[in-house]
């Protein structure tokens, strides 16, 4: 086994298992799909659990693009989600359709339906429920077969038990239907699906097995434990780990489908080198997550999008803070965290820490600019705090009686001129007027601070984020130039408080913030991204690696990466204050210059791009599994491999700690940018280095030998 610190000090070396956008050969020639059909297994399929949801939903297009009518997403049927996600329609596919009938009058309860999103992909959803009378039976089987024992409390195992035995009998029966030996593919994403891949392996099923971790079990759990998670990776007793969370059952299904799969892929260089530790296995090729960059792209018109949904955050603020709008809401900066309430794995824990001394060096430098921090993190509610609600009622009536004073007063000014008189600005507001207006003015006083919470929380004296707020202090007093809200809820574009979806909120915010310490790969980052929002990021996120790999200067870009892989939590929070500090000083063109380079990224993060390393992952395993049938020639990558985002022609638009690299206020200098930045020329720069990822070039053949890798990286060698 390696040293530790060597692979997490060493250069990423580009080889099959970097995600390298390199514009190498293309393919020989097409991929012959025809014969092959594809299976891809996740229980996130049709069913909102996690952030693979995401993954599946998202790549189900370009998939579906790709196979046509041989591709099959297999999950869990769960009611209360087919009868808003999923369309059920009889097979089309004759072999399937015998296959499905079997396995319905053998005891089992299967399901064909279109699932309504885009690309409409086919899906086959097994009811795990319905056969339970078969779990005992189906458990005593993996204890003979892999020595695994699935304790009978843990339910989501048990369900995983279920799903895999159901899973290789449908690959079993589609195999033994078909009248021709098939070329099948199946892709199982995480543990809860990994049992089908082991038992496809060992029932020697003529199938092309890949497995994908999105993240290993026992990292997630060990991060949750506040462990020196990197640093001490070589160290772990992993057996003993998984056994004292009582996860051992789990882990090693997980560790089974790893070893068993004929091709391994993880979602980032950071869960790969997690992986190689913890699984015992070295991934065979990294498979960012991507997103459908055309559902979040405005085109020509995210900065109209971004003002127009400024604009109704600002409402929602006005509301919040009525009695205390003491600072300037055109000098106010919208910065927001969300996700999984994990307040140390997704860093709110250093990114309270880096808000309280933000603010004192806004208070000490006399800043006039006002930070308003957004805390989006769901948790135990019991309702809406009823002060927050007052806020918005009070702003509301507000705006009612400013309505009608305004109206009166139109009426007098239009019968002023009417009559051919100048009006008499004196008589325009009479005293009923200022009467109205007086009211309204008592009825903002407020006697206590703005909430912290817009929620009543369950556990508000045992509450992570409340409590880190009570020992920093920031409590949203007038003196204090940032301000925290805490909206322990998802966002809804129905809730009578901050109505907006989420896209929505995103694109209205100024700066995403995402310190984590565990995120395999970061999607909140990366809808920033693609939406042109700045956002911080770190070192230690599968997003954060991506960028810094492909941006020369990801700063200049809007993607700040903090790093928390050689640096102390003390010195990465002072490092997020300083680029926190650093954005909060620039002038507002500066900001529109930032977020159309980073807008000018999302390609980079489109499934039309990144999609192509999952199709080389399918190519790999048919070529592993049929090796008479299907050729696999991977090519070195060059000295040249893997281009990098130049740092911009113009200035940065952030200001830097060590140099001047942004202009100062003064008119003449900004006029001098002016000259110097031109918008078209950089994006057709940008545009120019935007290329093909590398994607080896595959062929048919009818009696061949797979060829091997001369690197080191080996794809013939069958991990079982």
């Amino acid at each position: 086994m390696c040293d530790l610190d060597t692979t997490l000090s060493m250069p990423l070396a580009r080889s099959l298992s970097v995600t390298s956008l390199s514009g190498l050969e293309e393919w020989d020639e097409e991929f012959d799909l025809e014969d092959a059909v594809l299976f891809e297994i996740a229980w996130e399929v049709a069913n909102k659990v996690g952030g693979i949801y995401t993954v599946i939903q998202t790549k189900a297009r370009l998939t579906s693009e790709e196979w046509g009518e041989n591709y099959f997403l297999v999950g869990p049927y769960v009611e209360s989600n087919v009868r808003t996600q999923v369309e059920l329609i009889e097979p089309t596919n004759p072999v399937l359709k015998k296959t499905i009938d079997k396995m319905n009058s053998s005891g089992c309860k299967v399901y064909f339906g279109r699932w309504l999103i885009e690309g409409s992909p086919y899906v086959i959803l097994i009811d795990v429920a319905f056969t339970a009378w078969s779990l005992d039976r189906w458990k005593s089987e993996l204890w003979d077969l892999c020595d695994i024992g699935v304790p009978w409390f843990d339910r989501e195992a048990n369900d995983a038990v279920l799903f895999g035995f159901l899973t290789v009998w449908l690959l079993g029966e589609y195999a033994a239907q078909s009248e021709e030996p098939p070329h099948i593919v199946a892709h199982f994403h995480e543990w809860l699906a990994g049992l089908g891949l082991v038992l496809c392996r060992h029932r020697q099923l003529p199938v092309a097995t890949i497995f994908t971790t999105h993240a290993t079990l026992l990292g997630r759990y060990l991060c949750a434990g506040n462990v020196d998670f990197y640093n001490k990776l070589a160290e772990f007793n992993v057996d003993k780990e998984a056994g004292d969370r009582q996860i051992y059952h789990r882990y090693c299904l997980e560790r089974a489908a790893a070893h068993c799969a004929h091709i391994f892929t993880t979602v980032s260089q950071i869960t790969a080198i997690e992986a190689e530790f913890l699984l015992k296995r070295k991934p065979d090729i990294i498979t960012p997550n991507g997103l459908n960059v055309k559902k979040f792209s405005a085109v020509h018109e995210f900065q109209n999008l971004h003002a127009q949904s400024k604009n109704r955050i600002q409402e929602f603020v006005r509301g919040h803070f009525y009695g205390h709008l003491d600072f300037n809401l055109d000098k106010c900066l919208f910065l927001f965290i969300a996700g999984r309430y994990e307040f140390s794995n997704k860093g709110a824990d250093v990114f309270l820490e880096a808000l309280a001394r933000l603010n004192y060096l806004l208070r000490v430098n006399h800043s006039d600019v006002t930070v308003i921090a957004f805390f989006i993190m769901p948790a135990r509610t019991n309702n809406f705090n009823v002060e927050t609600l007052k806020g918005q009622a009070v702003r509301k009536q507000l705006w009612d009686t400013a309505q009608t004073v305004k109206e009166r007063f139109g009426k007098k000014l239009y019968e002023s001129l009417l009559v051919g008189q100048l009006p008499d600005i004196s008589k325009m507001l009479d005293k009923e007027d200022f009467t109205i207006m007086k009211r309204a003015i008592f009825a903002t006083q407020r006697h206590c601070q703005p909430p912290i919470c817009t929620h009543n929380m369950l556990e508000d004296s045992s509450d992570p984020i409340l409590n880190c707020v009570r020992r920093i202090g920031l409590f949203n007093s007038s003196a204090d130039r940032v301000k925290i809200i805490f909206h322990p809820e998802f966002l809804s574009s129905t809730s009578p408080l901050l109505p907006m979806d989420y896209e929505e909120f995103v694109r209205g915010c100024h700066l995403g913030v995402f310190p984590s310490y565990y995120e395999p790969w970061g999607y909140t980052p990366a809808e920033c991204t693609v939406m042109g929002i700045p956002s911080v990021s770190t070192n230690l996120s599968g997003f954060g690696c991506f960028m810094e790999e492909h941006i020369a200067d990801p700063s200049a870009y809007g993607i700040y990466i903090m790093d928390r892989r050689f640096r102390g939590v003390d010195e990465s929070c002072n490092q997020l204050t300083s680029f926190l500090f650093q954005f909060c000083k620039q002038s507002r063109r500066q900001r529109i210059i930032q977020r159309n380079r980073t807008e000018r990224l999302s390609d980079l993060l489109d499934w039309r791009y990144l999609g192509r390393f999952y199709i080389s992952a399918r190519h790999m395993a048919l070529a592993k599994a049929f090796p008479d049938t299907f050729l696999y020639e991977p090519h070195e990558p060059s000295s040249t491999s893997g281009f990098r985002y130049p740092r911009p022609a113009s200035v940065p638009p952030s200001p830097s700690l060590s140099r001047h690299s942004s202009p100062h206020h003064s008119e003449g200098e900004d006029n001098e940018e002016d000259e110097r930045y031109d918008e078209d020329l950089e994006a057709e720069k940008d545009r120019v280095n935007i290329r093909q990822p590398y994607a080896p070039p595959f062929k048919n053949k009818t009696s061949a030998v797979l060829g091997a890798n001369e690197n080191g990286d080996s794809v013939t060698s069958d991990k079982n």
